[in-house]
């Protein structure tokens, strides 16, 4: 089920009142009702994959009940790598199996040797990705003895099949949404309207900004060759936009879903286009998975506290593992390596924690640091080109085709979508103190505010595209 999809328009409503007027806020009926719910939820695109998270869950909640009474070492990591190998032996299965037998094949061709064997018609999971690394993040953590195991398997069970969050995140580590499945809950309005103004602004980043900038993104890449060197950078350029829009979009809707019944989730992008270098950049992108890999791979490395030659080591192991967990392409490995690329010589000459503020001690940005935001941004879109084509030949001759200023066709962009990015650049820039732009924007008016909102609402069905072929982008992840 879509957020941005009729049957989600009926559902939410009915969860709802569910969860507050049926439950009487018992605890466990309502962790019991997340869960079903849930399930529902995830089962509606294919039912036969919930076998994959309640075997999942079956199996973390197993294990970490058995950390908490072993005190062997040895056997206490047995019993950690079975819960990495069965949760990773799946991800890699349906995620990657084609892409290393493909490229296996392609290997022994290339030496001579002619390999017969056939890929497999494999269905990748929606949010395989994403409550794969939820539920380690659990059995890791238990590991460590840093977390007490729970007892309760209906909240476990609720916090890894949690439905606002359980398919493109944020990634939530065990610490921080288990122990709210302990605690009663109770109907917080204030809560809930800031969970909805939260949920306004994510459809409004999905619905008209992504949706917009993916009609002429999709357009221009799926025949680059057509278009002029102008059009190639601006067609980047609407990818750059969409992809902030679409994955950003849904995060706030997540978070603002789950702030409904009573949850706090982690905030997953925090103005990223604003940064003034890649340190900052992959400090505010997609928070939840680059503090998952700093935490559970990046740091247990040695992490930046080693030679240089182990930090360059680290680098490119954490940035091109994170370039492959978006998926089995070689194109998410020379993104990542470019991101990496980019970060080490901030890391070198520990230059990379510098920017760790919001930009613009007022409302406008020092001379230096505009450059500094305009340079990480060019790097970005340059970036987001690999991430984008469907191999490195399309990526090259992409880019290659800026470079050398080539003549085609041009593509007329509407003034409206320009007009509507702009304004969506404003709103962010004045909102970038807030967890997301429209938060605060006129707290000490309430009923300018308010006004604020419903323009907010009236703009998503006027300029919105409504077309079910633009599904958010992470769920292929």
């Amino acid at each position: 089920m879509f957020f941005n999809s009729i049957d989600f328009a009926i559902f939410l409503p009915i969860v709802f009142v569910l969860y507050w007027f049926v439950t009487k806020n018992n605890l466990k009926f309502q962790n019991l009702l997340i869960v079903l719910m849930s399930y529902v939820f995830y089962g509606w695109w294919d039912w036969r994959f919930l076998s994959l998270i309640i075997f999942s869950t079956v199996i973390d909640y197993l294990v970490g009940r058995r950390l908490k009474t072993e005190e062997n070492h040895f056997k206490r990591k047995i019993l950690l790598w079975t819960s990495i190998i069965i949760n990773l032996g799946f991800l890699g299965f349906f995620k990657y199996y084609n892409f290393f037998l493909d490229n296996f094949q392609s290997a022994f061709s290339f030496l001579g040797y002619g390999i017969s064997s056939s890929s497999l018609n494999i269905v990748l999971p929606i949010g395989i990705s994403f409550y794969t690394f939820q539920t380690l993040s659990y059995s890791i953590d238990v590991y460590r003895r840093k977390l007490e195991p729970t007892k309760d398997f209906i909240a476990f069970s609720a916090f890894v099949c949690f439905f606002p969050q359980l398919v493109a995140g944020p990634i939530e580590k065990a610490s921080n949404l288990l122990p709210q499945f302990y605690k009663r809950r109770k109907f917080n309005y204030t809560l809930a309207v800031d969970g909805v103004k939260q949920m306004v602004w994510g459809f409004f980043m999905k619905i008209v900004i992504a949706d917009n900038c993916a009609a002429y993104a999709n357009q221009i890449f799926d025949d680059y060759e057509s278009y002029n060197a102008a059009s190639l950078f601006i067609g980047a350029l609407m990818f750059t936009f969409q992809i902030y829009g679409d994955f950003a979009g849904y995060s706030n809707i997540a978070i603002g879903v789950s702030r409904l019944f009573g949850f706090n989730l982690k905030q997953n992008f925090a103005f990223p286009y604003f940064s003034r270098d890649i340190a900052e950049f992959w400090r505010r992108w997609h928070i939840s998975l680059s503090t998952w890999f700093r935490d559970y791979l990046y740091i247990p490395l040695g992490g930046s506290r080693v030679s240089n030659a182990k930090k360059i080591r680290n680098t490119f192991i954490i940035f091109v593992v994170s370039g492959f967990w978006h998926g089995a392409n070689w194109t998410f490995a020379i993104w990542g390596l470019l991101n990496a690329i980019y970060f080490l010589p901030l890391l070198l000459l520990k230059k990379n924690r510098v920017h760790l503020g919001v930009i613009g001690d007022s409302r406008f940005p020092r001379l230096n640091e505009i450059l500094g935001m305009v340079t990480t941004f060019l790097l970005t879109i340059l970036a987001w080109v690999f991430f984008r084509s469907e191999n490195i030949t399309e990526a090259f001759g992409f880019l290659g085709n800026i470079v050398t200023l080539h003549s085609g066709k041009s593509i007329n962009v509407s003034m409206v979508v320009i007009l509507v990015i702009i304004a969506f650049v404003l709103i962010e820039w004045f909102g970038r103190r807030s967890k997301f732009a429209i938060q605060n924007s006129f707290k000490n008016y309430p009923i300018i505010d308010r006004v604020f909102t419903y323009i907010i609402i009236i703009s998503i069905f006027m300029f919105g595209q409504f077309n079910s072929e633009y599904e958010f982008i992470y769920f292929q992840f």
